[in-house]
This record gives C-alpha cells, sequence and structure tokens, in this order.
C-alpha cells in the first residue's frame, strides 16, 4: 500500500473501511441484517393484532377482521387472532435466535481474522516501525480493539438495524392509519436524531483518548511486569505502583468526560420522547372520542408510539458502543496501513559447487543511520570468504551489533550493498537470507515453553537425537540432564528458571540445530563463565569447520583464532588481520588487547601513549572494552 492510498483510507468513515476489509463476509452480514429486520418486523405485528382483537370486542361481525378474514362469528375471530398471534411469536422467536446465531458468529469469525491480520502484518513490519510503537500499545490493539469490535458487531449493529426498521415500519403505518397525527408522532424523531448525532460528534474524540489511555496503560504494566525483578532489586515496588496509579488514573479522569456526556443522553431524548407520546395519545383519543378514529385503530396508534420512541432511548447506548467500535476500528486498520519499507526479494541463494563451502558475506561503502540520527555505519568495507571464520571488535558503539542487523534485513543500509554469496541481500527472499544464518545474540530470548521446544525452534520436527547432538556442541548436555525432567523441563517467561549462562548455551545449541550455511555469535559467550566459555570455543572451532562463521565480541580472547578479524571504530574499518599481524602493526587492536591481559592501565594516557597517532580512537576502544566486559 502506497502512502498516499494508506492516507486516503485512513480519511474515510471507519464503518465504510470495516466494510471494505470484510469484504469476504459481506454475504453474511446481509442475511445477519435481514434476520435482524425480520424480527423486528413481525414484533411490531402484535400491536396491530391487539388492535384488531379490541375491533372485534367493540364492533362484533363489523369488525376489521370480520372484512379482511371473512369470518362473521366475534368468537372465531378471537380464534384467528389469536392463532395469528401465536405464529408472529413463533416466527420472531426463530428469526431472533437465527440473527443472534449470525450476529454473534460473524463477531467471533471477524474478531479471529482482524487479530491474526494484525498480528501477521506486525510481524511483517521493519524493527524501525517498533522504536515508535510500545509493546502495551500493541497489546491494547490486539486485545482491547479487537474484543471492542467483537462487542459491537455481537449486539450494536443488531440494534441499530432493528431501530431504523421500527422508524421506517411504524412511519408507514402512521401515514397510512392516521395521516394527521402522524407528524405529531414523529416530530420528537428530528430532535432525537439531532441530539444523537450531537452527541457522536462529540464522543468520538474522547473515546479515541479513551483508546490511546488504555495502550499508555497497558504499556506502563507490560513495562514493569518485564522488569519486575529490577523494581525488586532497587526497591521501586511503590514509585512504579505510584507510576500505573498515575497511568490508571488518567485513563479513568479520560473515560469520566466520555461517560458524563453519553450518561446525559438517555435523560435529554426522554423529554422529546415523551412530548410525542403525550401529543398522540391525547390527539387519538379525542378524534376516537368524537367518532373520526376508530378505538382498535386507536389502540394500535397508543401501542405503535410506544414501540417507536421508547427503543430510541437506547441510542444512546447504541452510539456509545458504536462509538467505541469505531475508535477501535480506526486504530486497527491504520496499524493494517503502515506499510514495511523492507521487502522481501524473490531469488535464492545459488548453489555452491559440490565440495565447495558457500556464504561468503560483502560489505560494500556501506552506510546506515538509526532514524534521524548519527550514523553508525560510514562507509564500511568487509570481506568474508565463505567456510572462513571472521570476527568484528571494537568499542561500545562503534557498530559492531548494527552489522549483524543490517545483514539480517532487520534493517535496510542507506548507502552501499551487502551481498551473500555475491547476491544483493535486498533482490533474496526472507526464507533465502534468514534462513541461510543461524544467531546467536547476546540478548537471549527464550519461549515459554520446554527446553526441547526452544532448542528445536528453527526446526520444529528434529528429534531428540538430534536436539541432544545440538546441545552437545552448545556444551548444555549436562546442566539439561540435570534438570528434573530434562529436555521437558519448561524454561519459563524468557526463560527466567535458567540462569545467564544456560539461556546463552540453550540459544547456542538453537541455532546450531539449524545447521546453517552462516554462523553469527554475537557476544554469544558474554553471559557464561570462563571454564564454559573455554568448552564452548571448543565446540564452535568444530562446527565452524567449513561453514562462514562471523564474531562479534568483546573479549579478544575468543577471536584470537579467526582467520582474520576486523577493528571497527566509528562505523569502519580500521585494522583488519590475524592477531599476530594486530599486535605486530601496534594499532588499535594491540592497545585493547594490552588492557585486556593488564598489561596495560585502562586509562585514556595508558591508551593514547602506546599507540599513535591512533591514540585518541584507541583510548575510546579501552574505556570501551573494560565497559563492556
Amino acid at each position: 500500500m502506497s502512502t498516499v492510498a494508506a492516507t486516503d483510507s485512513s480519511a474515510r468513515h471507519p464503518l465504510w473501511r470495516l466494510w471494505h476489509h470484510a469484504s469476504d463476509h459481506r454475504p453474511t452480514i446481509l442475511w445477519a441484517s435481514g434476520l435482524s429486520i425480520l424480527n423486528k418486523l413481525v414484533d411490531l405485528a402484535p400491536p396491530f393484532l391487539i388492535g384488531a382483537a379490541v375491533d372485534v370486542v367493540v364492533e362484533g361481525d363489523q369488525s376489521w377482521a370480520a372484512d379482511v378474514l371473512g369470518i362473521v362469528d366475534p368468537r372465531a375471530q378471537l380464534v384467528a387472532i389469536a392463532v395469528l398471534s401465536a405464529i408472529v411469536w413463533a416466527i420472531e422467536s426463530i428469526a431472533e435466535y437465527a440473527y443472534s446465531l449470525a450476529w454473534r458468529n460473524l463477531a467471533q469469525t471477524i474478531q479471529h481474522e482482524m487479530r491474526l491480520d494484525v498480528y501477521t502484518h506486525v510481524q511483517d513490519l521493519d524493527l524501525a516501525t517498533f522504536e515508535d510503537q510500545s509493546t502495551g500499545g500493541l497489546m491494547a490493539i490486539l486485545n482491547d480493539d479487537v474484543n471492542q469490535l467483537e462487542r459491537f458487531l455481537d449486539t450494536g449493529a443488531n440494534h441499530i438495524l432493528q431501530v431504523l426498521a421500527t422508524v421506517v415500519f411504524v412511519g408507514g403505518a402512521f401515514v397510512v392509519l392516521v395521516p394527521a397525527i402522524a407528524p405529531l408522532a414523529f416530530l420528537p424523531i428530528p430532535v432525537i436524531l439531532a441530539g444523537s448525532f450531537w452527541f457522536q460528534r462529540r464522543l468520538e474524540p474522547r473515546y479515541t483518548q479513551v483508546r490511546d489511555r488504555v495502550g499508555q496503560l497497558n504499556g506502563v504494566l507490560a513495562n514493569n511486569l518485564g522488569g519486575i525483578a529490577t523494581i525488586k532489586a532497587f526497591g521501586s515496588e511503590a514509585r512504579e505502583a505510584d507510576r500505573v496509579a498515575a497511568a490508571s488514573d488518567d485513563y479513568r479522569e479520560v473515560n469520566r468526560g466520555a461517560i458524563r456526556l453519553s450518561s446525559a443522553f438517555v435523560p435529554l431524548i426522554r423529554i422529546a420522547i415523551l412530548a410525542g407520546f403525550v401529543a398522540t395519545l391525547y390527539l387519538g383519543g379525542v378524534q376516537a372520542l368524537e367518532g373520526l378514529l376508530a378505538v382498535g385503530t386507536y389502540s394500535v396508534l397508543v401501542f405503535l408510539t410506544q414501540r417507536l420512541l421508547w427503543p430510541l432511548t437506547r441510542l444512546g447506548e447504541v452510539f456509545d458502543d458504536y462509538q467505541r467500535a469505531m475508535a477501535s476500528v480506526r486504530r486497527l486498520l491504520d496499524l493494517l496501513g503502515v506499510a514495511p519499507t523492507i521487502t522481501a526479494g524473490t531469488r535464492d541463494l545459488p548453489e555452491a559447487a559440490p565440495g565447495q563451502p558457500s556464504g561468503s558475506i560483502r560489505f560494500e561503502n556501506v552506510g546506515f543511520a538509526y532514524g534521524r540520527g548519527t550514523s553508525v555505519l560510514r562507509g564500511l568495507d568487509l570481506d568474508v570468504p565463505a567456510g572462513e571464520t571472521h570476527a568484528i571488535v571494537g568499542a561500545t558503539g562503534a557498530g559492531k551489533s548494527t552489522v549483524v542487523k543490517v545483514l539480517l534485513r532487520l534493517y535496510e543500509v542507506e548507502s552501499g550493498a551487502v551481498s551473500v554469496d555475491g547476491v544483493d541481500v535486498r533482490e533474496l527472499s526472507f526464507t533465502a537470507l534468514r534462513g541461510a544464518i543461524g544467531l546467536v545474540s547476546q540478548d537471549v530470548f527464550l519461549f515459554h515453553g520446554t527446553v526441547r521446544d526452544n532448542i528445536a525452534y528453527g526446526e520444529p520436527d528434529a528429534d531428540d537425537d538430534t536436539i541432544w547432538r545440538a546441545a552437545g556442541l552448545a556444551e548444555a548436555t549436562d546442566f539439561i540432564a540435570a534438570m528434573p525432567d530434562g529436555l521437558d523441563t519448561v524454561v519459563g517467561e524468557r526463560g527466567q528458571k535458567l540462569s545467564g549462562g544456560q539461556r546463552q548455551r540453550v540459544s547456542i545449541a538453537r541455532a546450531l540445530l539449524r545447521d546453517p550455511t552462516i554462523l553469527v555469535l554475537d557476544e554469544a559467550t558474554s553471559a557464561v563463565d570462563n571454564e564454559t566459555e573455554a568448552a564452548i570455543q571448543r565446540s564452535l572451532a568444530l562446527v565452524s569447520r567449513d561453514r562462514t562463521t562471523l564474531v562479534i565480541a568483546h573479549r579478544l580472547s575468543t577471536v584470537r583464532h579467526a582467520d582474520r578479524i576486523h577493528v571497527l571504530d566509528a562505523g569502519r574499518v580500521v585494522e583488519a588481520g590475524t592477531h599476530e599481524e594486530l599486535l605486530a602493526h601496534g594499532g588499535l587492536y594491540a592497545a585493547l588487547w594490552r588492557v585486556q591481559t593488564g598489561e596495560a592501565a585502562p586509562d585514556t594516557a595508558a591508551a593514547t601513549s602506546t599507540v599513535t597517532p591512533d591514540g585518541p580512537a584507541a583510548a575510546r576502544m579501552a574505556i570501551g572494552a573494560v565497559e563492556g566486559q
């Protein structure tokens, strides 16, 4: 969807946008609407039958029923009216059951599909999109807004249709039966409608604010629940409770404004309804006393007036539900209207020649910045031949992790090109590109489930032997076997039941299980102890053989055996070579090595005194290295 198209679409009324979005369900919507109207029509029949019965009692064999049904005996006329009443009630009951079934099932189906549509769309959005979206806000849309739409379709749409059917049908009956009194009966309706639209215009922005406050409140709750350990560690329970209270109170106050306005609707409308009802009751009664109007017809008018006007008191409740639903629909469809800027290509990776490794990586003059911020990568050139192990080191903020993000196309480069096996990543499908890369990130995320589920996440059909083999390569078999349920042990939300090192090893096993062409380790051993790190390094030396491996690390001891080490500073490679070559060069890498091995004090003076003219950069790297350990 283009930006212009999205803008034009968002300018349309939410109900029209929903009708367009739910085009596959239009036959069901029309069927349910027809049943609602049928139910209301037969629901309005009893007043006519009551009027006919009164007419029989008053007129006897000269009644309306005698003329229409051709039945002379008044008792027989009453029997016929009673039978018709039973038939009408049966039809009404069947129609009510049918429309209730149709609307509720439709509401559930659209709720289900809308939630899946929005969630699937959110998954396809760029990571940059989430910089301006809170998790709580997205959860409010996926849960609260979808549920609000479901509630409206469940009952609100039926109420609106039945009110409209009542006005049209009863209005026609008044015009036919007593055209002189009809204007008086309908006199309140323009007032009611004008008041309804007045309230609607003022309620709409208020309910938009209500939905926004829900998102903010959910954001605070989600953030606090995710950081509950930090809250406890810093003794901030009272302060965070106050913050939740403030967000909840803000939501309550905005809701109160909407409630005050919507609650005033029914009392004001009742006054207009009373005027119409009293006018019909009095003037119709006068005409009946003067013989200008049959008693039975007068009975019909009184009942129909009540049937016409009193349901209009529910317009306030209906419009309240309607405005809440439309605010939710707008948020849902606006989110669906956000077009991803990073779209998948169509190409697959070329097949490597027999016996030849694949997975070469090349960065050519790559430039990148997050949003409107300062450039993170500035003309980055990087060449990783297939089958080799290369490392990227540098101070915090040098752009190391950004290299991984643009390689995976989680973000799009602003200039230059990134290619895998000679194919620009922008031309590759996401399945081809990301399926060839196994990522072990410093920020490990485990899903709530078993150890088996998390290790086999990339290959759900993997058997236990394959899972244990991957766990062995990640040095994870001992702690998994020691758990009460082994592979079936539940790790908890985000893996909170495991230690940091255990989570890291499960993450490594998850990546290795896929047997990727390219293995990317972004600070993969940052959360393990020295002994485990050494064991993992031995395993990685085996699994990286004849496989392209890109290692990002602060600890230089973990990359000293790499085929080539690239030193990043300010978004570009300033040094590259083997460990021995870089030490002999005496530049940034050598300064960082001396800091980590304790050969030099980690301060600016020491760092700048050992290497020139790159002293300031070396100092930044030295300090960054100490901070990152």
